[in-house]
């Protein structure tokens, strides 16, 4: 048995469950889950705190008492307080550590894209911090749509008929290699998946990232993946 270990906010109601449901079909993988405590998102002192380091290394040590093949951060606040934070915590945690956002940057530049449409649940400050942080990983941010929640626990609140609509407005701009849907709290997974064929883009949702690097890190065929997008395959 494989076991994937996932660091989830205490807020987030949408990441342990659909991560569930992609390993379905993958009955030698086991999910295993600590939490640390989000209750707010936004860029204030306060909100940024509780991304600190010393939670999440507490949480991260009682998923290795579960001796776990992988561990990966199913959250996102790197996005807009920076990606150095995310490559501290796997420094720390080791080579067998991943997060959602570093996949996602990952899956991104294989696929070789840089001009991207994004989809978020965001207050508007968490957005623009977001467009300014993928700007220095490369990415152009040339579409997006956000939903202006103070989230965390309130994101799960957008359905995924709202995440449809909003990846159909954004890939109406022309020239993007890709669409990106940010928050492990929005039920972006299916709809990313679904509408890939309808859109012509690659969608990576980061709820699906984590999952893709964690099955990476532990050495699981992310091909046996199966009805949830390009990513996977």
């Amino acid at each position: 048995m494989t076991r994937i270990g996932m660091l989830i906010p205490s807020s987030n109601t949408v990441a342990e469950p659909l991560t569930a449901e992609m390993l379905h079909g993958l009955p030698d993988v086991s999910l295993h889950v600590a939490r640390f405590r989000v209750t707010r998102l936004d860029t204030s002192a306060a909100a940024v705190a509780q991304f600190a380091p010393a939670p999440l290394l507490e949480a991260a040590s009682l998923l290795r008492d579960a001796q776990v093949h992988a561990l990966c951060l199913n959250a996102t606040a790197a996005c807009y307080t920076g990606m150095e934070n995310d490559r501290a915590l796997v420094r720390a945690l080791g080579p067998d550590s991943h997060t959602a956002m570093l996949a996602l940057l990952e899956a991104l530049r294989a696929k070789g894209a840089r001009r991207i449409g994004l989809v978020t649940p965001f207050l508007d400050e968490v957005q623009e911090a977001t467009i300014r942080v993928l700007a220095e990983e490369g990415l152009e941010v040339a579409a997006e749509r956000h939903f202006r929640d103070p989230g965390n626990f309130s994101f799960a609140r957008f359905g995924e008929a709202d995440v449809a609509q909003a990846l159909r407005e954004v890939a109406a701009t022309p020239g993007l290699d890709a669409l990106a849907v940010v928050s492990t709290n929005l039920r972006g997974p299916r709809p990313a998946a679904q509408l890939e064929p309808e859109l012509g883009l690659p969608i990576y949702d980061t709820v699906a990232t984590a999952l893709w690097g964690a099955l990476r890190r532990a050495g699981v065929e992310t091909g046996r993946v199966k009805g949830w997008g390009s990513l996977f395959a």
